[in-house]
């Protein structure tokens, strides 16, 4: 019997480090995203999460795929959409577009693979610090971020008595693309940012990928929010 994970996001960053970390523990990997994950011997299903319909595309996959459903599967919604924007000036259309991809995105795949979800399963959720705090420019994200832990408290209720598992990772400043994207050429921003943690460091997407791991084969963790930020400094 095959154990699967299912990411979305895994082209890069914490997806592309959550797969290599599923692969070495011998599971088999999906990748549903834009773009192709590099990692050797993963399934990519190339999709954009923020037009409506995707998961016509992926139905076909998930029947199709040798194993699927026959042993555990973990489904990682890795992929978010990171925009600068105001809570006060931002239209209601930029809006559902990241709310498509951070929030509906997800709902849809949890139907989808709901009837695969054997015992021993788990749909685990990528959040943020911003999920429980704000800062200024990021209102869309902060926004869908806090109802993404709201998804995975609702997931835990809704599944109670199927032994399927759920929790949402919450990583602080971690060394990926949408960072480096961020912060831009500025040293000084990248100081800034070190500086923040108790570390002195960024995170690198291996770490989260472990406690990804972790979460996928401990069904103790059921409906946690786990804080993988190595202890922010609070000004």
């Amino acid at each position: 019997m095959a154990d699967w994970a299912l990411i979305t996001g895994a082209s890069r960053g914490i997806g592309r480090a959550t797969a290599e970390r599923f692969q070495q523990e011998g599971w088999r990997v999906m990748n549903v995203s834009r773009n192709p994950c590099t990692v050797p011997g993963v399934v990519n299903i190339e999709v954009d999460l923020a037009v409506p319909g995707w998961e016509a595309k992926l139905a076909p996959a998930l029947r199709d795929g040798p194993g699927v459903g026959q042993g555990r599967l973990c489904v990682v919604h890795n992929a978010a959409a990171y925009e600068h924007d105001d809570a006060l000036t931002m239209d209601a259309d930029h809006l559902r577009r990241v709310l498509e991809v951070n929030i509906v995105a997800p709902l849809v795949l949890n139907r989808v693979v709901r009837p695969l979800l054997t015992e021993g399963s788990s749909l685990l959720y990528v959040g943020s610090t911003l999920a429980e705090k704000a800062v200024k420019g990021a209102a869309s994200y902060v926004t869908t971020k806090h109802a993404l832990v709201g998804m995975m408290r609702a997931t835990c209720q809704d599944l109670a008595g199927t032994r399927i598992h759920t929790a949402c990772v919450c990583p602080g400043f971690t060394n990926t693309e949408m960072l480096r994207a961020h912060l831009g050429s500025d040293a000084a921003a990248l100081a800034m940012v070190e500086g923040k943690t108790t570390f002195g460091r960024l995170i690198a997407p291996e770490e989260i990928a472990d406690v990804l791991f972790t979460c996928a084969t401990t069904p103790v963790l059921n409906g946690a929010l786990l804080h993988a930020n190595q202890g922010q400094v609070e000004t």
